[in-house]
């Protein structure tokens, strides 16, 4: 048994060594993931659409079922660990996701009809296995993770005091405190859509202010990624020259 185990592991998993079982399975998922957004540039639901949603459906399905039953290979763990860490990795959730749609063949109802709708469009996000970019791109996040959750929390905080200082200063210009955290928060992107404009110099003032902290914010974090990238990309070209 378990060396069907393994073979199915290898031939779920993308082929790194030519293995043309796990070849024609990637080109299965990948045809299936195409295919299965054709609905979504429909108006309207039809009977092909529909049985373009129950094929494609049924393969994502048994493409979950068949890496979930062989995570302790992917994991690298001989125990029933292996199969909850691998269902709280971000791809199982994503493959999760993409057959929640298929609720809908077995409980009709408005709520998973609902939800076929809206999480149609996670299938898209299969496709990230089958690149390589993507990986990179994953090292390099994993690696300034911290750096980003540091500027992430310190535009939450100043979005919260310059929404404070606006609520004050503008009193009657917002009906609530969550429409003066929408205007931080559009403020500080650059945005400013315009709908909400403070009247007072103070106001004006801390809008420039707000548009000019955004550039900084913006810059900062990108650099920090394109600096880890950049290192990113030299490792694996050394590795290939090695």
């Amino acid at each position: 048994m378990s060396k069907y185990k393994k073979r199915i592991y290898e031939i779920v998993e993308k082929s790194h060594t030519g293995d043309s079982a796990s070849k024609a399975y990637d080109t299965l998922i990948s045809i299936a993931v195409v295919v299965g957004l054709i609905p979504l540039t429909m108006k309207h639901e039809n009977d092909y659409s529909k049985l373009i949603d129950l094929i494609t459906s049924l393969v994502f399905v048994l493409d979950y079922l068949l890496r979930f039953y062989t995570s302790d290979y992917k994991m690298g763990i001989k125990s029933y660990k292996a199969y909850i860490a691998h269902c709280l990795t971000p791809m199982s959730i994503i493959d999760l996701l993409s057959i929640i749609p298929a609720l809908v063949y077995f409980y009709p109802t408005s709520v998973t009809l609902g939800l076929f709708r809206i999480f149609r469009v996670f299938r898209v996000l299969k496709l990230l296995r089958y690149s390589d970019t993507v990986v990179v791109i994953e090292n390099v996040l994993r690696r300034v993770k911290k750096q980003l959750f540091a500027v992430l929390m310190l535009t939450f905080m100043y979005i919260l005091a310059s929404a404070m200082f606006i609520f004050q200063l503008e009193p009657d210009l917002f009906k609530s405190f969550f429409e003066a955290v929408y205007w931080a928060t559009i403020s500080i992107t650059t945005i400013g859509y315009g709908d909400i404009s403070p009247v007072t110099t103070a106001g004006r003032a801390l809008t420039m202010i707000s548009a000019l902290v955004g550039v900084a914010v913006i810059a900062l974090p990108s650099g920090i990624v394109t600096a880890a990238y950049m290192d990113e990309i030299k490792k694996e070209k050394s590795r290939f020259q090695l």
